[in-house]
């Protein structure tokens, strides 16, 4: 772990381009005022839902620990784009 010293400006804002290592953060404050910067990621709500889903999750992970019950999709009939 690496301790930065970081002035705010006048207008209570400062500039972490030197340390910053994601591009989005989730901030909070803690009682004794210390702040906890988290590197965060926006998702959309039925990115949410399917995350959830708890019967998908295990599914998704079945399917992943054995890639071998996957079947071949025939897709020469498929429209294709141009």
């Amino acid at each position: 772990m690496t301790t930065h010293f970081v002035e705010l400006q006048d207008r209570k804002r400062a500039n972490l381009a030197r340390i910053a290592k994601h591009d989005a953060y989730l901030v909070r404050e803690e009682p004794d005022g210390t702040l906890v910067w988290e590197p965060a990621t926006v998702i959309t709500e039925a990115e949410r839902k399917l995350l959830q889903d708890a019967a998908l999750m295990a599914s998704i992970e079945h399917t992943r620990q054995n890639p071998t019950s996957l079947r071949r999709r025939d897709r020469s009939g498929a429209p294709r784009g141009d």
